[in-house]
C-alpha cells in the first residue's frame, strides 16, 4: 500500500477500521438504545485490547511513537468509560457531569488523534479520508446524546 511497509499498513488499517465501528456505534446508539447499546456498547471500550496489540506490536518493530500511542490512550480512554458507564453506572451525560465529561472527552480525542495525525506521514490523502471520517463520527457521537 503506497510503498509502505507492512506495520504501516496495519496501522493505516486498524485506524480506519476503528473509525468506522465509531462510526455505526454512533449511529445506531440513540435510535436502538434498548436494543443494542445497553446490551453491546461495552464492546466499543472492548476494542482497547486489540487497540493495545497493535499498538504493542508496532512499538515491538520499532515505529515511532506517534504511531502506537493511539492504542494506548484508547485503553486509558476505555478503561475510563467502562469504570463510569457500566461499574459505577455513573449517569453523567444527562444531566451532564462535567467532573466526568472533561476526562472522558479529552481521553477520547486523544486517543482518535493519534490514530488521525499519523497517517499524514504515510500518505497525506489518508489523513483527509480520515478527516471525514472524524467529522461524521463526531456528528453523529453529538447527534446521539
Amino acid at each position: 500500500m503506497f510503498g509502505l511497509d507492512g506495520y504501516d499498513t496495519l496501522f493505516i488499517l486498524w485506524s480506519f477500521f476503528l473509525e468506522i465501528i465509531l462510526i455505526i456505534h454512533f449511529a445506531l446508539r440513540k435510535p436502538f438504545f434498548e436494543s443494542y447499546t445497553l446490551k453491546f456498547g461495552w464492546l466499543v471500550y472492548g476494542l482497547s485490547i486489540p487497540g493495545v496489540l497493535v499498538s504493542l506490536v508496532l512499538l515491538i518493530q520499532g515505529k515511532s511513537w506517534s504511531f502506537w500511542l493511539g492504542g494506548f490512550l484508547y485503553l486509558l480512554f476505555s478503561g475510563f468509560g467502562y469504570w463510569i458507564d457500566y461499574i459505577k453506572g455513573i449517569s453523567w451525560r444527562k444531566p451532564l457531569r462535567k467532573d466526568v465529561m472533561f476526562p472522558y472527552v479529552t481521553l477520547y480525542l486523544a486517543a482518535i488523534m493519534f490514530y488521525w495525525w499519523p497517517l499524514a506521514a504515510l500518505h497525506r490523502p489518508l489523513w483527509f479520508v480520515f478527516a471525514g471520517l472524524f467529522v461524521i463520527s463526531t456528528i453523529l457521537n453529538i447527534r446521539s446524546h
